[in-house]
This record gives C-alpha cells, structure tokens and sequence, in this order.
C-alpha cells in the first residue's frame, strides 16, 4: 500500500556501496585493498542508525553482475564475505542488530552459505537495527525468482490467479519481512541504480553523492539523512 501522507525520516535507507576500487587506486593500492576498507566503514554507519532514527539498513555487497570481475577480485571478495561475517557476528549480537541476507544463495560456496545461515540465526530475536546485506542479489533475478514461486502456488492450486496483485507479488521477494526502502543512497559519483531494489524503491528517494565508500563517515551519512528530512514527498499525490 503506497502511503498517503508526508515523512520526513528515513526508517529505511538503502546504499549502493561504491567507489572501494577508485579509492584504493587513487592510493596506489589494489582494488581488495578498497574493499576492505569499505567493510570496516559498515560497522561505524550500522552503528550511527540508531541515532540517526534509522532501523533499517539495506547494504548492496555483491550483485549478480559482480560476477563478470576478473576471477581474483571476485575470489578475493568471497574470502572477505567469510572473513568479515565470522570477525563481526559477536559485535552483532552487541549492537542488538538483526542480520539478514538476500539474493540467491546457490551460486555462493558452502561455507559462506553456513556463516550467512550462523548469523541470521544468532541475531534473529535483535531488533535495535535491522540489517540486511544484498550479495548475489539483483532486482530483476529477485522478481523472476519470486514469480517462479508464485507460478508454483498457482498451479499448485494453492493460490487463485485473480488473486495476485502488487501486494501479493511482495509476499514472494526476498524483503518481505522489510518495509520498502525511504532513501537509496549511492556513493562514488555515479547516477544509476543498478539493478537494486527495483520493485521496493518505486516510491523511494535518491541521493547520489561523490563521496567514495570508504569515505563515507557517519558525520556524512548525517548530512544527507538531513537533506532528505527537508523534502517532501507526495507518492503520487499533488500536494499544494
């Protein structure tokens, strides 16, 4: 259901992490390099949520396109998805966030597939902040994915096709316990959304900055939640 009037805070904010290989080039630095950094500045941005009133925290780690990087930089981000999920699940539990992952996990090796299983398990009943992590996740295979499931119902018998609407859709994507994104934050300068959250940020705002992801500090993330409490949103309406 689209909301009828105006927020003005961010219960959920979205980010496109970009920017961690330019940011380690520009220090003459491989491009994991830049990625490590971009996952030690996860843990200052979940931990400023709760100040900024923001209980949920979208983060885009790896899309299903991410897998056209050449086969070391690609091999180099598993190793540091295991890493960093084994290293951050007690600092989790600490901060009473709840941890949840989207995408599909097929196509990701077995061990990262059981710490993803350890900490959603581990975290399930915090709810100081709601994390999610997108890795191997894409907006498009999202949907195909949740019309596999909802073709199944039908012809199963368990769900009637007049019965399918944009609610019922929803009940299949992998957010369906989230609530749709108020804010999509992409850092690194560039303007594009790239497959991510396409049916959930029908009625988000955007901001693009040329901040750098691991120049994204919480003072920042502060400045732009600011900007976004100053617009007002109609979700389709023509408010005077």
């Amino acid at each position: 259901m689209v909301p009828q009037s105006k927020v003005t805070s961010a219960n959920h904010v979205a980010i496109i992490m970009d920017g961690n290989g330019r940011w380690a080039q520009q220090r003459g630095r491989p491009r994991l390099f830049g990625h490590q950094a971009g996952a030690r500045r996860v843990r200052e941005i979940v931990e400023a949520c709760p100040d900024l009133g923001v209980e949920y925290l979208t983060i885009f780690a790896f899309s299903t396109e991410n897998w056209k990087r050449t086969q070391s930089e690609v091999a180099g981000l598993m190793s540091l998805f295991r890493r960093y999920i084994a290293k951050e699940m007690q600092s989790f539990m600490r901060m009473g966030v709840c941890v949840r992952f989207i995408g599909d996990r097929v196509r990701l090796d077995e061990k990262l597939r059981q710490l993803m299983d350890d900490v959603e398990h581990l975290t399930r009943n915090n709810g100081r902040t709601n994390l999610t992590i997108a890795l191997n996740y894409g907006g498009r295979d999202e949907v195909a994915r949740a019309t596999q499931r909802l073709a199944r119902e039908v012809a199963s018998g368990k769900l009637s096709p007049d019965a399918v609407d944009e609610t019922t859709l929803a009940r299949f994507l992998d957010t369906c316990l989230l609530p749709d994104p108020d804010l999509v934050i992409r850092t690194s300068g560039e303007a594009r959304i790239s497959n991510f959250l396409l049916w959930q940020s029908a009625y988000a705002e955007y901001e693009f900055i040329d901040t750098l992801w691991p120049d994204f500090t919480a003072d920042v993330f502060a400045q732009v939640l600011s900007q976004f409490g100053r617009r007002e949103r109609r979700f389709g309406a023509d408010v005077a």
